[in-house]
């Protein structure tokens, strides 16, 4: 299995544990960290983008679009809330067939990318990416969610080493995340972060870095999934983009 397939299989295994235990106390229906979305929300978003990254692997994309925009009950101006409007559509399911159903799209992604060629390209949200990084994209939103069920049940978790992939992933869309805010980087930008058991992670480009941001890899991490605000983290920046960098810098489309 290929190291950032693992690493998913592994994020999955960690939200799996989380949600055995949802159905005490009726977990299910507390409020999540993500905010207007309680936990059974949050994991039926995974699983409906799950299927997706499915669709998008077979593909399926357009078919599985236009079958979600029959369903929905008006267009949606955004990626945000074209998610919130898949979700109140499919909500009222019970929270055992939202797990079931979160399982299966989980086991079945990793089923059609494990030994596939990660260097095909396929389409997706902001256009076309190879497979590889739509793999990483979906550890990133699931690594999210994760913490978004964990908080509204009341657990913390361990960070991991696997969150190296995600803060690479956010380095490396820079560009694009520069982009959708009609926004242009003065230069190539370095990371240089440490992870939870000490390590350097270090990403750098080709060319000199003209922007560095160094701190904690964990808050990076959070700062990008926009459950962290810049502010508030163990992050610092040297160079002209330094502050753009840390408020526009994202792992999701």
């Amino acid at each position: 299995m290929d190291d950032i397939v693992a690493a998913l299989a592994e994020q999955d295994a960690e939200l799996a544990g989380l949600l055995a235990g949802a159905d005490e106390n009726g977990g299910w229906r507390r409020p999540s960290r993500c905010e207007g979305w309680d936990v059974a929300d949050v994991v039926l978003h995974v699983a409906q983008t799950n299927e997706m990254a499915i669709a998008s692997v077979e593909g399926r994309m357009s078919e599985y679009l236009e079958s979600v925009a029959r369903s929905l009950s008006g267009p949606s101006a955004n990626v945000d809330e074209g998610a919130d409007l898949m979700v109140a559509a499919e909500r009222d399911q019970p929270p055992s067939q939202i797990r079931d159903r979160w399982q299966t799209a989980a086991d079945q992604f990793l089923a059609v990318v494990d030994g596939a060629d990660l260097h095909r390209r396929v389409p997706w949200v902001a256009g076309e990416l190879s497979m590889r990084t739509l793999v990483t994209t979906r550890l990133a939103e699931t690594w999210i969610h994760t913490g978004d069920v964990a908080e509204g049940l009341g657990v913390e978790l361990k960070p991991a080493d696997r969150l190296r992939y995600i803060a690479r992933l956010a380095w490396r869309t820079l560009p694009y995340a520069f982009a959708r805010a009609e926004q242009s980087l003065s230069g190539p930008v370095a990371f240089s972060l440490t992870g939870p058991d000490g390590s350097p992670w270090e990403f750098t480009p080709e060319e000199p870095a003209v922007t560095t941001i160094s701190g904690d890899g964990v808050d990076l991490c959070l700062v990008a999934a926009r459950r962290l605000s810049p502010d508030d983290s163990a992050l610092s920046g040297e160079g002209p983009d330094a502050d753009a960098v840390l408020q526009l810098v994202r792992t999701y489309a």
